[in-house]
Parts: C-alpha cells; structure tokens; sequence
C-alpha cells in the first residue's frame, strides 16, 4: 500500500523550462492535494473508529465527485442491501471503499514510482551532458541540457544549481536567483543554491541580499566557516569599490583639481613613441599627485593599470631582462606608483596582481632586479603581506613555491632589504597555502641555502638571520617541513657550528641567532630519525656548555633542548651524567621559573629512568626529596607527574624511601594516586611512587592504613610489577 511518505514523493507532471507564478501557484496545489490524501489514508488506518469514519465518509464524497453516475448507481446498489441489513450493510460498503480506494492509490503509487524511476535516469543523462557542455565553456549549450532534464523530473534541485551557475556564466543574474529558489522549494538545505543565489545578488549590487543568503548558508552548515568568511569578505570589499568609485566621480565632475589632474596626466602618459626619460618624469609626477582614495580610483577607472600593455616603451623596460639605467629608473618609478595607488586599497592590489605582465615579472624582479628595484618590490610586496586579503591575493595569483628560498637569499644582504624580505615571510607563513607550496621544493631549495646561511652566521646579517632562523622554526609546526629539515644531517651539523661561536662571538645580534637556533631545534626535536640518534651524544654536550651562559633565555632553550635529545639516546644520557646533568638541574630546580622547572625535571626524569647513577646523585643532591616534595604542590600537572615518576625512580636506591618516614609523603603521593588529574599519568606515576615506597620502606604501610589508603595501593600494584 502506498504510505503517506510515498505520497508526498509524488511530484506534479514535466514543467516548462523557465518557471512562472502560474506554475509555482500549481506546484504548491499539488503538493497540498498529497497532505490531503496522506492525512486520508493515515485516517482509514486509524485506531480511533471516530476518525476512521470521518475518513471513510470523505472518501466516499470524493468517489461521487469523481465516478459520477457511476458512483451514483453504485450509491443505489448500496441502498438496497441496507434495507436488508441497514448496519451489516453499512459495514460492507465501507470496506468495499476502503478497499477499492487503497488498492487504486497503490495501483496509482506504483505507476509513478516506476515512472520516476525512468524519469531521474533520463534525467540524470542530460544533467551529465549539461555538465559536459558547462566544462567546454558552452553555458547556453548546458542550460538547455539542464532544462530538458527539469521536462523529466521537476524536483531535482541539481538541475536548477547547475543551471543558475550556467546563468551566471551568461551573466543572467536573474534566471540564475530564480532557479535558486526552486531549489530550495525542492531542498531547503541545499547550501549550493544559497551560494549561487548570494554570487547573482552580488552581481546585481544586492548587497545586503548577498549577505543574507551566506548567512542562510552558514547556518544550514556551521562547518563552512571559511567559505562564508571568504563569501562575506567578497560582497564587502565589492560594495566598497562602488562607494569608492561613485565618490571618485562626483569629485571629478565637481571640477575639483586633484581628481582632474589624474585623468590628465594619464593621457600624457598615453602618447606614444616619446623617450623613455618623459615618461619617467611623467610616472613620477603621476605618483606625486596620488595622495588619498579619490585619486587611486580615479586611475583605476582611468585605465591607469593598462599603461604597461598600451605603451611599448613602458612595457619594454619594465620586462627587459637586462635593463639600462634608463630602464631601472622606469622600474623603480613604476613601483612607487603603484604603491601609491595601492597602499590600503584592495581592488587596485587585486587588478595590478592580476595584470599578467606583473605577475609574471614580479618574482623576477626580487631575484634579478638591481638593489633599487628589489628595494622597491618588497616595498610593493609589504602592501600585500601585512594585511590578511593582501595575502590572500599573493597565494591565490602567485605561484609562491619559490619565495621561500628567493626571500630567505636576502639574509645575504647587508641593508634594508634582509629585515624587509624577512618581515614579508615571516607573514605569510600565516597563510596555511602557502606553507602548503613551500613542502614542494623546500629540501632541495631553501633547506641548503638556509644550511649555508647557518653555517655563514658571522658573515650575514645576524638579526635578519635570527629572524629567519625563528620562521624556519615556525615552519616546522608543519609537519611535512619538519620532517625534511629533522632529517638533514647538514642542517644539524650548521646548528651546531652555530652554537659553538657562542663563546667566541658574544655581540647581542649574534646571541639572538643563537637563542632562535635552540628553539628551531627543539622544534626539529619532535621528530625521531637516526641522524638525530647519531647527533645526540654532541647536541647535548653543546647544551651542556650553554649551561653557564649568563643569558637566562638561553639556558632555558638549552634545558629544553636537553630535555628532548636526552631520551633519543642512552649513551648521551651517559655522558650528560658524567658532565653533572643531575646536580645543575636539581640547582636550576631550587631556583624556580616554571618553563625552566618543567624542562629540567624532564630531564631529571630521563636520566633517572635510565642512570642509577643519575638516581644516587638525585637523593644526594636533594636532602630528603625536598624539592621534589615541593614539586608536588605545583597546579602544573606535567610538573607534578614527572616530579612522581623521578620521585619513584630514585626510591630503589638504599636508604631513600626510609629518609621520608617523618614526611608528608603519603599523603601527597596518595592525594595524587586517587585524584582526577586530566593527565592519567599523574595518577600512574603517584601510583608507583607509593607502592615502590612502601615496598622499600614497610614502615609507611601503617600511615597508609591511617589515611585508608590501602584500596589505592593494592590498585596501584598492576603498576609497579608492570614497571
């Protein structure tokens, strides 16, 4: 039998290709004639013998309406028996009907079910031959495939999407909003005709429209973020342009000096055929007379951009590959004007990035152009990478996958230009798309030159090279980068050339690269490869050494560092020991600092898990535990944890667990051992800790019993035979 689910699937005969009110007004009659049988049928099928008559009395009403005089004699055929049997009677007929009407509804469901079965294949072969069309170019081509398919099947919401973005390609911005809103008749969440709709509205200037169906899309999925970021962002920026070029017109038109001396300076820059030192001049004037947003509208509407294209002396100095000192002095006037014109407005950055002829010589320019061309790009470039959209047009329209290495060679520089270079990356590896091109040549291009940067560090630009150094230390959050940079021995061998001319070199910018290299490697240090196992040994003597460094920053890279190469290796574990690891950490300890604190318990805790001799010195150099004790007070939670674990370590050594009789340590162990610490290993390690110390000492059984803790140790046993 049909349900009422089958029902309201049902969809109204082939409409015209372009809908109007008249099939709209039908479509909605359709669809409230299937509420009205589904609530029918679902009456025939109740419990309630109230509502089951009621329907089938109505279904009786509309068989006369329906059958005519044929219902009329089957209305007098009904008469008879009743006078026989009036209730009998009654009864029969209405089975009859009931059964009668439910069998032509399945009979009727079952027709159109197999009719829209063939309808959606046929329809789904002309969606495909539309899409075909769409990726040829051929819009008109796949409209009409698009609107062929709807002939089969009305309901399809693919097809009126597919359709409103052919529209949109033949700039039909209305047919294309139209189609949108059946689709959303046919889907209401359909996210793609919310799009499609905001991009029409857009290019009809329907601002506030716009907005509002990328609003509707975010909320149907709050999972867009981004797209709806990117969407808002658009519609803003477009509606911004409009109002900077409707007041750029009223300036001109109002005769005001400054808007016309832009229109007619352009026309001078126009004709053709002068010597190249005109249009210097006249390039330089032109920059002068651009002061606010009036005048960079007015040379965008002006066709300002097109002077390279329409002029061939321009054009030809700005590509030349080896240029005149005439040639140069064009270049680098051709750059301040546009970085006049371009300086906070986001469409003239978009046009001039878009130009083919400047996107294509942009990154020719940084390598090859002279010092003041380069000078003048990064200049140019800055416009771009300080602010998010700028950078954005950077990823969208350049292919960014050399910049890498071509920004980083600037370090080699001995002016403005190492800081200007090193201010560009260091923001655009906010950008994730960026980071993305970067993996694609990095160890072969800028792995080797920042390696030979490293190992030049008393040559170069020490502060451009701390700063780079702290942007390939960013780069490592990605983890493909870090991988690559974690796996070249040549790097780590210049890292460490670097850290050894700490004590010849002590100039502040030299100690910065220094302080930048320890956090680079300590970022490299989260990966685990055999270059790094085979480094270990000499990567920790060299922290080792930084250890007396009087910079307080340094020593706690160092720590850091130690606190990382440490457990790669047994054998630097060995050597850190014998250099006196254990008694400089437990004084660092005393002195406190969270961030030192945490690192030198990490390494405490690496030397005693693998170093009796590490555990000895431990209880010698820290009187009954006290700063370990200490330690477990702290609201740091990895604190705590690892002060446990070096806690439990060093208990096997004789003596130990006895010198803590008359301390409070069951009770912090036993506090921690049942606590809710977000970190299970706080629980584990406080776990051991007090099993080993009450095997190593029986005597602290009994102040156990008294805190009732024996429930938590017996629990905490899994641990120590597992240890």
């Amino acid at each position: 039998m049909a349900t009422p689910q089958t029902l309201r699937n049902l969809r109204p005969p082939a409409m015209a290709a372009l809908p109007d009110p008249q099939q709209e007004a039908d479509f909605q009659r359709f669809l409230r004639r299937v509420d009205d049988i589904s609530r029918l049928v679902q009456g025939l099928s109740s419990a309630d013998s109230a509502v089951r008559d009621a329907a089938i009395a109505e279904t009786d009403r509309r068989l006369r309406e329906r059958q005519g005089s044929e219902q009329s004699a089957a209305a007098a055929d009904r008469t008879v028996i009743n006078t026989r049997d009036p209730v009998r009677g009654s009864v029969n007929a209405e089975a009859v009907h009931t059964e009668g009407f439910l069998a032509a509804l399945e009979k009727d469901a079952k027709e159109r079910a197999k009719r829209r079965k063939r309808n959606e294949r046929l329809a789904n072969a002309l969606k495909e031959k539309g899409n075909d069309a769409f990726r040829k170019g051929d819009y008109s081509t796949a409209a009409q495939r698009y609107t062929d398919g709807l002939q089969k099947l009305k309901d399809m919401p693919e097809l009126y999407t597919n359709r409103a973005q052919a529209y949109l390609k033949m700039h039909e911005y209305g047919k294309a909003i139209d189609d949108c809103k059946w689709a959303l008749k046919c889907n209401a969440k359909c996210i793609k005709a919310y799009f499609l709709m905001g991009k029409a509205h857009l290019a009809l200037k329907h601002y506030d429209e716009s907005r509002q169906c990328y609003q509707n899309l975010l909320q149907i999925d709050p999972q867009k973020e981004s797209l709806f970021k990117d969407c808002m962002n658009e519609v803003n920026l477009e509606e911004k342009r409009m109002q900077e070029e409707d007041r750029a017109m009223k300036a001109f038109q109002s005769g005001k000096h400054a808007a016309l001396s832009i229109k007619d300076l352009l026309q001078k820059l126009d004709r053709p055929d002068q010597n190249i030192l005109y249009y210097i001049g006249g390039i330089q004037v032109l920059t002068g007379a651009v002061k606010e947003c009036t005048e960079q509208t007015l040379f965008r509407t002006n066709n300002g951009f097109s002077i390279i294209n329409d002029n061939e002396v321009i054009r030809r100095g700005f590509c030349a590959e080896r240029k005149s000192t005439a040639e140069v002095d064009l270049c680098v006037s051709l750059l301040s004007l546009w970085q006049a014109v371009c300086a906070g407005n986001e469409e003239n950055q978009r046009l001039l990035l878009t130009h083919p002829d400047v996107n294509a010589q942009l990154s020719e320019l940084l390598c090859s152009g002279g010092v003041e061309i380069q000078k003048e790009t990064l200049a140019l470039i800055a416009l771009y990478s300080d602010n998010e959209n700028g950078r954005r047009l950077l990823v969208r329209h350049q292919d960014l996958s050399r910049w890498l290495q071509i920004l980083v060679m600037f370090v080699n520089s001995t002016d403005a230009r190492a800081s200007s270079a090193m201010s560009i990356l260091s923001d655009l590896i906010q950008e994730e798309k960026f980071k993305a091109q970067c993996r694609l040549t990095f160890s072969t291009s800028a792995l080797p030159l920042f390696t030979q940067l490293l190992a030049s560090a008393k040559l170069v630009d020490q502060a451009a090279l701390a700063h780079c150094i702290g942007i390939m230390g960013n780069l490592c959050a990605d983890a493909a980068i870090r991988v690559q940079m974690a796996e070249c021995n040549e790097c780590w061998q210049a890292c460490l050339q670097l850290v050894d001319g700490c004590g010849d070199v002590g100039t502040p910018k030299y100690r910065e690269c220094v302080f930048a290299v320890l956090g680079l490697m300590m970022n490299l240090l989260l990966e685990s490869n055999s270059v790094i196992q085979c480094l270990a040994v000499d990567i920790s003597g060299r922290c080792m050494s930084l250890l007396r460094d009087q910079d307080g920053r340094i020593v706690t890279r160092a720590i850091g560092v130690l606190s990382r190469i440490l457990a790669a290796s047994s054998l630097a574990v060995e050597e850190a020991v014998k250099g006196g690891v254990v008694k400089k950490m437990i004084k660092f300890l005393k002195a406190g600092g969270q961030t030192t604190s945490s690192y030198a318990l990490k390494t405490l805790s690496i030397c005693t898990r693998g170093s009796r001799q590490a555990q000895e010195e431990v209880v010698k150099s820290d009187k009954k535990f006290s700063v370990l004790l200490k330690l477990l007070d702290s609201e740091n939670e990895m604190i705590v944890g690892n002060a446990a674990f070096c806690l439990g370590q060093c208990l096997v050594v004789p003596g130990a667990a006895t010198s803590l009789l008359n301390s409070n340590i069951v009770m912090a162990l036993l506090k921690h051992a049942g606590g809710d610490a977000a970190r299970t290993s706080v629980q584990e390690n406080a776990a051991i800790a007090l099993g080993k110390l009450c095997v190593a000492e029986p005597r602290h059984i009994f102040q156990l019993r008294e805190l009732n803790g024996m429930a938590i140790l017996n629990s905490s046993m899994k641990y120590v035979h597992s240890s």
